[in-house]
This record gives C-alpha cells, sequence and structure tokens, in this order.
C-alpha cells in the first residue's frame, strides 16, 4: 500500500529567489550563467514554483543568501532569516567607517520607536 505525501510546494521558495536576486541587482540571465542553466528554469523555478534539483537548489541558496529554513520548518523560530543573511553579507563588505555609521543609525531608530512607544 503506497502512503499518501503531501507534496513540497515551491512556489514561495521561488518567490524568494526571484527577490533576492533583485536585491541583488542580478539579471535572470546573468544568475543562469553563473550557475550555468537555463533562464526558462530560473524563470519556472521563480514563477511556476518548479522543483529545482537539490544541487541548483543549494547553489541559489548560498549564491543569493536565502534562508531554507523559513519554507521547511516555518513553524521554527528561524535561526537567521533570509533578510538577516542578506544583511550580514552586506556587513561583511563594509568598512570600519560604514559600519559606525550603520551602528548610529541603528541606535537613533532604536530610541525613536523607544519614544514612540514610551519604552
Amino acid at each position: 500500500m503506497k502512503q499518501s505525501k503531501e507534496k513540497f510546494d515551491f512556489k514561495a521558495f521561488g518567490q524568494a529567489i526571484k527577490a533576492a536576486r533583485k536585491a541583488k541587482g542580478i539579471s535572470r540571465n546573468q544568475l543562469a550563467d553563473k550557475l550555468n542553466i537555463a533562464p526558462r528554469y530560473i524563470a519556472s523555478i521563480e514563477n511556476s514554483g518548479q522543483h529545482p534539483s537539490l544541487q541548483i537548489l543549494y547553489e541559489l541558496v548560498t549564491l543569493l543568501d536565502v534562508s531554507v529554513d523559513q519554507f521547511f520548518f516555518p513553524e521554527r523560530e528561524q535561526e537567521k532569516s533570509t533578510r538577516r543573511r542578506q544583511l550580514d553579507t552586506m556587513l561583511n563588505g563594509m568598512s570600519e567607517k560604514d559600519l559606525k555609521i550603520l551602528s548610529a543609525t541603528a541606535k537613533g531608530i532604536e530610541e525613536a520607536n523607544n519614544e514612540i512607544t514610551g519604552e
């Protein structure tokens, strides 16, 4: 007797890949060239939720800094969300001066939020 298994829906993953690709300023053709695959394969993943091969899945998430935990374990608190991974990558490329400016900006935002919420 064959067990009924729920098939994973890759549409949300495809949308995250598309958003991450656009955020990094990479065209579909550029990404296809980097992965040595057809641009229509990427379009199918992004727009139709096509299941990528395991190798392409790996290459997409590592190249675009996308966390798969949010898709495979949605009920779990994400240790590092896609946005946090992308910010980490950006932070790693910043100079010490850039980091000081960013830190001061973040403190200002935190203080403004505290004033608004009365904390």
